[in-house]
């Protein structure tokens, strides 16, 4: 068994590639477009899977835009997306500065969680041993829900 991608349904393309890839750093790795089934698909992967997620197809997220307007509203048996960072507190500025809410901030220089303009939540780990306690992740209060 090999693990190959997980399926998240988006409203807006424009808007979940900005945070997945121009916020999050993720990256495409292919495309498709079915005129007939009238939807969009856009496999992503993070920089470090790229060879392997060109070569094998995995591990991805996969985008589905279905091109008819639909409301999807996450149910609780989907927990979050995770993903292992190099520095969780440089990785979590660049999101605050680009507009996205720390839902739950790294204050143990460990874990952070913030959502997708879709309300998936998304966690970040930190690579290797937690970082040290700073400012002004230890003082900052958890926003939202993850």
């Amino acid at each position: 068994m090999q693990y190959l991608h997980t399926m998240v349904r988006v409203r807006d393309v424009d808007a979940s590639l900005d945070f997945y890839c121009n916020k999050l750093g993720l990256q495409e790795v292919r495309r498709s477009e079915n005129e007939k089934g009238r939807y969009t698909l856009v496999f992503l992967a993070a920089p470090e899977d790229m060879e392997r997620a060109k070569a094998d197809q995995a591990p991805t997220v996969e985008l589905t835009y279905n091109w008819d307007p639909e409301e999807y509203q996450g149910g609780r048996n989907f927990g979050h997306l995770a993903y292992r960072v190099d520095d969780i507190y440089a990785t979590c500025r660049k999101l605050m500065e680009g507009g996205v809410t720390i839902n739950r901030p790294p204050r143990d220089g460990r874990m952070a969680f913030v959502r997708s303009p879709d309300g998936i939540s998304i966690e970040l780990l930190q690579k290797g041993e937690a970082l040290a306690p700073a400012e002004p992740w230890s003082s900052m209060a958890n926003t939202g829900a993850w």
